[in-house]
């Protein structure tokens, strides 16, 4: 019966899907044939009336080989040089692995700020959307050759994510080198597969340790459970596989119970409010009391200066500023109505005050509950 009902989430997801974002790790893509082997299960996705989007890794791994290197180098020029040779390789490889299938692929590089940047983010979106009528297939890489600490998304999981919300997308399909997200032994072990996550959980978060690799390596499951909430807040189903499985992509797309599923969350966060909670640039902070927080948590309230105990960074009205609680912790994001002086000058204080403070009348909100998303809880 739980298999059943297993099997149900998977075709329900499948069924829904138009388009679908697949991720590949490095691990996947370490010959030509592992190649030809993905972009063969991408192709299957095609015919069967899906637009796909491809994010890959492998530009440095690539470029290494061609560099004929075995250890990836420590500084941050040679890496983005290896990155430069292998992007070409990578792409060349794709390109004519999908003639094979009839169909061309496209090379966008992206780097953190062009997410960040309203603007630029519509002219990403935009391009992809024009890709996919064209029946092109956009393949998607962070720009390492470019990239540096500020600039860059993290991982390409977090990147597959934002993707997802960012182009609207039904499904993340994250390839990789294990079968799913394990439970826990009572001695600490890895347990069996859960095949369905419905809630994303700080329960469900700790399961990321030793998960990933042979060495036991904890970021790649955390970052992909980071992925299933960005994919998982915009509506989107998620679902992490075994890449190595030949006939993985067809494992999918029949619904079989294979790797484990995330089930979008209940209420889908608008377009609008996932640009600024999930790409847009925090420019500040402010600290709140325990009752700011449960009106904003709990009753859905927009945040009143009154309820704010203190204000760090430098930002302008308009900008987005994480919400914390008494412990630092982020609890929240928005859009403030402030500066950050103003914001000073008026924290603790209530509405009838502002005038007297800033010389001027002034919005009753420090943040508007419709410029406000909850951060993971």
């Amino acid at each position: 019966m739980e298999s059943d009902c297993n099997i149900k989430h998977r075709r329900e997801a499948m069924a829904q899907a138009k388009q679908i974002i697949v991720k590949a790790g490095t691990r996947l893509l370490i010959d030509r044939q592992s190649i030809a082997r993905l972009v063969d299960g991408i192709a299957m996705l095609r015919k069967q009336g899906y637009r796909v989007l491809l994010v890959t890794s492998g530009a440095v791994g690539m470029g290494m080989e061609l560099a004929g290197l075995s250890k990836r180098p420590g500084e941050l020029a040679q890496k983005q040089a290896l990155a430069a040779m292998g992007q070409t390789r990578l792409m060349s490889i794709y390109s004519e692995e999908a003639a094979r299938h009839g169909f061309n692929v496209a090379q966008l590089l992206l780097t953190a700020s062009d997410l960040r940047n309203r603007g630029r983010y519509l002219n990403v979106m935009n391009c992809i959307n024009a890709l996919w009528e064209r029946d092109v297939l956009p393949i998607v890489n962070e720009n390492d050759s470019v990239s540096v600490a500020e600039l860059k998304f993290g991982d390409n999981d977090t990147l597959a994510g934002m993707l997802t919300s960012l182009t609207g997308a039904q499904m993340t399909v994250l390839l990789t080198t294990v079968d799913g997200l394990r439970g826990r032994n009572s001695d600490g072990t890895l347990g069996e597969r859960i095949p369905v996550v419905s809630r994303i959980t700080d329960k469900i978060r700790s399961l990321a340790g030793g998960t990933d690799d042979s060495d036991l390596s904890t970021g790649g499951m955390a970052s992909k459970i980071r992925a299933a909430g960005l994919s998982t807040a915009s509506g989107a189903w998620l679902w992490i596989a075994d890449g190595r499985i030949d006939n993985i992509m067809e494992q999918i797309i029949d619904g079989q119970d294979t790797g484990t599923l995330f089930l979008p969350e209940a209420h889908k966060v608008p377009n609008r409010k996932r640009w600024f909670g999930f790409f847009s640039k925090i420019s500040g902070t402010v600290i709140v009391d325990s009752g700011a927080q449960d009106a904003v948590t709990i009753k859905g309230s927009s945040l009143l200066p009154s309820g704010v105990v203190d204000v760090e960074g430098d930002f302008k009205r308009g900008d987005t500023v994480d919400i914390c609680d008494l412990s630092g912790r982020p609890f929240a994001r928005g859009l403030v109505n402030f500066d950050s002086e103003s914001c000073r000058k008026i924290m603790g204080k209530h509405t009838d005050e502002f005038a007297s403070v800033l010389g001027t009348s002034a919005e009753a909100e420090l943040i508007h509950r419709d410029n406000l998303i909850l951060l993971e809880r």
